[in-house]
């Protein structure tokens, strides 16, 4: 803590601290409001955790929904939000989130022509059988971009470590269809489109970009059109208090020197998790061990610390937004979604047998690897299964299945690449004995697990985990199938691929309630301190409603912060 020093370096109404897709949100309705706002960065580049993301926005009964004539009952979807929770979120924020979500929507629309938001139906609620879920889902995407019309902005927006080869991107709905390329001629029709896309990007110069890429850009231009100030290489290194405890501005490096900046009107903390800070994750979660986190590069939670240091109460710290991946031996990660639903596979402890529906959400499944990893069983590695007739079926680990094509950005062929295997993170063998062998698990029960699941996929429903039953394990599956994600394995080959608990990010933070506001043990509100994204602890607790539950809840308590700030400002209350 930092007590109010007699002058400052800058002075505004609004300091917002990070700049993912909470911190630009917040940053707009400041502006919007008539304060004048300043956005601060740790980073060299803009975008944080969104700018990695996929890019949805979970906000039931959004403008995009209600354009195309589909609503929900916001109780019923308040009562969805209070059973998934199972009382770890007040009413207040639930209903908050639900009443003010839309609002915010509405709001960036209205703010800039760059601001465009679409709702494609179909991709489910993650538990859309619960009531006030939605088979149709509410996960609200933005239409591509070329980043060009960034222009010096574009190379400062924070890219993902794996970039995919000039050219190539999907969007929500190509990728589904993508993983169908054997399954269907849609499939077939979006390879078609994506070499197209080559093609236009090394004749043309596009330099599309989908997702969270373009989310961010898009903000990142509405940002700049109402001429909001963004600093980059600008980390905060403590808050700045008056005598009465009310936050009253923040300290920031930026050109190596120490700036003293007021805020005169609040403090907005959005600068995410501490995802990669491993001493503190350890503390609250040992059996992650490991760096396997998806998050932005710099998220160590700079904001969660600054608020407790002085006084702020937190939550959930031994949590984060988990999700079952491949490391690579270089430290690189790669996501396990449509693989979990993959008719001809299962997944298994180390005592060889199978623990969860594999196609669940994959906050349920991380759940599950870390839940069983301390019942004494080894879950972390878990094994992917599958067969020969498979890999060359469906999109496994980014594998197409495909003759190989030569130069293809992506591995091709009919065989498992050698590095895979010389790795060890993919194991092959002729016999599940010696599959079982391989990868340390009991000979015995892997081949009865794998017979047990047979059985299970040829009278086409999983008995033991329901797996299939959910409209949402449907989606990433086979469509031609009875059973869109249960088949029998063929013949050897059998494949084993390393899965580890991997995570979007952490999601435990700061304590906050209905406005934002950061909240002392007591239940007080701190004044002039507001948090939003990973820097608070989750509106969704320890689930996630469905696809954008990260990332929605981000922009819409930036945008309640900003609203409260204004209010409070307006009516001449204190902070």
């Amino acid at each position: 803590m930092t007590p109010a020093p007699e002058t400052f370096d800058e002075t505004v109404d609004v300091l917002v601290i990070g700049s993912g897709g909470g911190g630009l949100t917040a940053a707009l309705a400041a502006d919007a409001a008539g304060l004048s706002t300043l956005v601060v960065e740790k980073a060299s580049h803009y975008g944080g955790s969104t700018a990695l993301s996929g890019g949805g926005i979970w906000v039931p009964n959004a403008p995009a929904q209600r354009r195309d004539g589909f609503s929900l009952d916001p109780d019923e979807v308040v009562e969805y939000l209070r059973r998934i929770t199972e009382g770890l979120v007040t009413d207040a924020r639930l209903r908050a989130y639900v009443d003010k979500a839309p609002e915010m929507m509405a709001f960036l629309e209205r703010s800039s022509s760059w601001l465009e938001f679409v709702w494609k139906p179909g991709y489910a609620d993650y538990y859309p059988e619960l009531p006030g879920g939605s088979p149709q889902g509410s996960t609200i995407n933005v239409p591509p971009i070329d980043l060009r019309e960034l222009g010096p902005d574009e190379d400062l927006l924070l890219r993902p470590l794996a970039l995919a080869p000039k050219g190539i991107w999907l969007g929500p709905k190509d990728l589904r269809l993508f993983y169908q390329v054997r399954q269907s001629w849609r499939g077939k029709a979006v390879m078609v489109k994506l070499i197209w896309r080559m093609f236009r990007a090394r004749v043309f110069g596009d330099r599309i970009a989908a997702i969270g890429q373009s989310l961010v850009a898009r903000l990142r231009l509405a940002l700049r059109e109402h001429g909001i100030p963004l600093w980059l290489d600008a980390p905060m290194t403590s808050l700045i208090t008056g005598s009465d405890g009310t936050v009253v501005g923040a300290v920031v490096e930026r050109d190596g020197k120490t700036l003293r900046l007021r805020a005169e009107h609040g403090v907005i903390l959005a600068t995410g998790g501490f995802d990669h800070d491993m001493a503190w994750r350890k503390e609250y979660q040992p059996v992650i061990d490991q760096d396997w986190s998806f998050g932005n590069p710099v998220a160590t939670g700079d904001g969660i610390r600054a608020g407790q240091q002085i006084g702020a109460a937190a939550d959930l710290l031994d949590e984060a937004w988990w999700f079952p991946a491949i490391q690579w031996p270089d430290g690189r990660m790669q996501f396990m979604l449509n693989e979990r639903m993959m008719p001809s596979q299962f997944i298994v402890n180390g005592a060889g047998e199978r623990y969860i529906n594999e196609a669940a959400p994959y906050m349920d499944f991380g759940h599950a690897m870390i839940e069983g990893q301390k019942s004494g069983v080894t879950h972390i590695p878990s094994w992917l299964i599958t067969d020969a007739r498979s890999w060359r079926k469906y999109v496994v680990a980014g594998h197409l299945p495909l003759p190989r094509i030569p130069f293809a950005p992506v591995p091709t062929g009919w065989k498992i690449p050698a590095a895979w295997l010389e790795s060890g993170v993919v194991v092959a063998a002729d016999s599940w004995e010696d599959l079982a062998t391989k990868i340390g698990v009991p000979p015995d029960r892997l081949r009865a697990t794998a017979e047990r699941f047979d059985e299970l996929a040829r009278r086409g429903h999983d008995d033991d985990f329901l797996r299939g039953d959910s409209v949402y394990d449907n989606y990433y599956g086979d469509p031609t199938l009875p059973n869109p994600n249960l088949a029998p394995l063929g013949g050897p080959p059998y494949y084993a691929f390393r899965m580890v608990p991997g995570d979007l990010g952490t999601s435990g933070g700061l304590r906050t309630d209905e406005h934002a506001r950061v909240l002392r043990e007591d239940g007080a509100p701190i004044p002039g301190l507001y948090a939003t994204g990973n820097t608070s602890a989750a509106v969704m607790g320890r689930s996630y409603a469905g696809a954008g539950a990260t990332i929605g809840p981000a922009m819409t308590f930036g945008y309640l912060a900003a609203q409260h700030i204004s209010t409070t400002r307006s009516n001449g209350g204190s902070r």
